[in-house]
C-alpha cells in the first residue's frame, strides 16, 4: 500500500479526496436537475392533459413516424421491427380494431393479420391504400423502405439460397472485379 507521500507526488489535493469519496452520493447540483425534471413532467402531463383527441392523434402518428424514419435511417436491423410491425403500431394509434381498419381499406382482415404476424408479405396495393388512408402522412415510400431494409437483411445472411439457385446456372463470368 502506497503512502500518502507517494500519492502526493502523482496526485493533487482534489484528486485525493475525489478518489476517498464514495460513489454514488448525490451532490445538490443532482438533487436540483432531479426536481427540475420532476416538475417538467408534471408541467408535460398537465399540458398534454389538455389536447385534444385529434391532436393526441397527431401526436402519437408523429412520434410512430419518426420512429421509422430512425429506423430506416440507421445502419442496423432489428428483427423486431419490421412492415408488420409498423402496421400493426399504425393500426393501434388510430385505436382500430384490426377488422375495422381491414374494412375501411378493403383488405380482408385475414391478410391483415398475416402480414401482422409475418406470415406473408404486403402487396404493393396496400402499402399504397396506407399511404392514401393516412392521407399522404405515410407515404409509400416510407413503407417500401421498410421492407426494402428487411429485404437487404434477408439476402445479407440468407446465404444458402445463393448456393442453392447456383445449380440453375449453367454458365458464369470467368472473372470476378
Amino acid at each position: 500500500m502506497k503512502s500518502f507521500k507517494e500519492i502526493s507526488k502523482n496526485q493533487s489535493g482534489e484528486e485525493i479526496a475525489e478518489s476517498l469519496v464514495f460513489p454514488g452520493t448525490s451532490s445538490l447540483k443532482d438533487e436540483h436537475k432531479a426536481a427540475f425534471i420532476k416538475e417538467f413532467r408534471e408541467h408535460r402531463r398537465k399540458v398534454a392533459a389538455q389536447y385534444s383527441e385529434k391532436t393526441r392523434l397527431i401526436s402519437k402518428l408523429l412520434e410512430l413516424k419518426f420512429k421509422i424514419e430512425d429506423y430506416i435511417e440507421s445502419s442496423n436491423f432489428n428483427e423486431n421491427l419490421y412492415f408488420g410491425y409498423f402496421l400493426n403500431e399504425y393500426i393501434s394509434r388510430l385505436d382500430k380494431k384490426k377488422k375495422d381498419f381491414a374494412h375501411e381499406i378493403e383488405i380482408d382482415p385475414t391478410e391483415i393479420s398475416q402480414i401482422i404476424n409475418k406470415h406473408r408479405k404486403p402487396t404493393d396495393k396496400l402499402i399504397f391504400r396506407l399511404e392514401i388512408h393516412s392521407n399522404r402522412n405515410f407515404p409509400a415510400l416510407l413503407w417500401f423502405k421498410i421492407l426494402e431494409k428487411e429485404r437487404a437483411f434477408e439476402l445479407n445472411n440468407n446465404r444458402h439460397i445463393i448456393e442453392e439457385e447456383g445449380v440453375h446456372v449453367k454458365e458464369k463470368l470467368e472473372f470476378s472485379f
